[in-house]
């Protein structure tokens, strides 16, 4: 965060508007009466289908963009646009959040005396699925990520990389067309990074779902389509994959 302005950006690699999924214009939050700019005039453009990593100094703005894009909080001013719906215009937040977009954290929030089915099947209560379709789905999605055979194990008899399986598998839940992801690796060895990044992989080639995944970790954003960088609330760079990779 800054409590002054910022340099204007470079210009970024802008998607192909007839794709937009999410756009992002003018964004300002602003904390502690307006002296604290969390975001500062912040301009963002996603495609559909893209696997978008967003990096930054700690108090950058990236979870603050995060949690705007979820409608977890207003913004100052400016407007966010997803899906070709202004979250300003939103009536039920929680339906947008429940139908709509997934949630991914780096704390997993998995309900510790439920299994991970049950974790998975509560993303579902409120829909219109039965209880028997609820219970199906949940085991479904738990065998995509690798947990067929966990079923019925609790959180605490989890590895760190398992809950953050269980985690992804309930922000799937619902089908959503937009994944959220604020430092999902943050916890994670190596070898479960890299499960849970050909995970994210998975979803953008096989169900053209979008990922926004927040990260600290340069090697966790260099596996995205896209690199977009943060700076005192406002991107000062953003690059494409080829410009990624090491030479």
């Amino acid at each position: 965060m800054t409590t002054t302005g910022a340099t204007a950006a470079p210009g970024p690699a802008r998607p192909d508007r007839s794709r937009l999924v999410i756009e992002v214009t003018d964004l300002h939050k602003h904390y502690d009466r307006g002296r604290v700019h969390a975001l500062d005039g912040l301009d963002l453009q996603v495609a559909q289908g893209e696997l978008l990593a967003v990096t930054g100094p700690s108090g950058s703005g990236k979870s603050t963009l995060l949690h705007l894009l979820a409608a977890l909080d207003s913004p100052t001013s400016g407007r966010i646009v997803v899906g070709g719906e202004d979250l300003a215009a939103l009536r039920a937040p929680n339906r947008y959040r429940r139908d709509r977009i997934g949630l991914v954290f780096q704390l997993h929030n998995l309900l510790p005396h439920l299994t991970a089915q049950q974790n998975v099947e509560i993303a579902m209560i409120g829909t219109s699925r039965r209880r028997a379709e609820m219970r199906r789905r949940a085991a479904d999605l738990l065998d995509e990520v690798g947990l067929a055979r966990h079923l019925h194990r609790k959180p605490p008899e989890l590895s760190g990389g398992e809950r953050q399986r269980v985690a992804i598998a309930r922000a799937l839940a619902n089908e959503p067309s937009l994944l959220l992801a604020d430092e999902p690796t943050g916890s994670l060895d190596s070898e479960a990074v890299d499960a849970t990044l050909a995970q994210f992989r998975a979803l953008r080639d096989d169900r053209g779902v979008t990922v926004v995944l927040i990260t600290h970790d340069r090697d966790v954003a260099a596996s995205a389509d896209r690199l977009v960088t943060i700076r005192d609330g406002r991107v000062v760079g953003d690059v494409r994959a080829e410009r990624l990779a090491p030479s």
